[in-house]
């Protein structure tokens, strides 16, 4: 399978500029999940930006009332 890197683009709301797997979604999980973390795209713009990828912050952010 190929991947979509273009329409990718406009689905990633990664904003950690330096990443080697911006936009390849599979390498991207894979690698988070390596590290039992879970990829930007699972979290809101203000989780996102702290670049704490942890399962733990995922579940904080949930926890947000609002």
């Amino acid at each position: 399978m190929k991947c979509s890197t273009e329409k990718n683009k406009s689905r990633c709301n990664c904003s950690y500029e330096p990443c080697p797997r911006k936009h390849q979604c599979c390498e991207c999980v894979h690698y988070h999940r390596k590290s039992n973390e879970l990829p930007a795209c699972y979290f809101n713009e203000e989780f996102e930006r702290t670049y704490d990828r942890s399962i733990s912050n995922f579940l904080a952010m949930k926890g947000q009332k609002g």
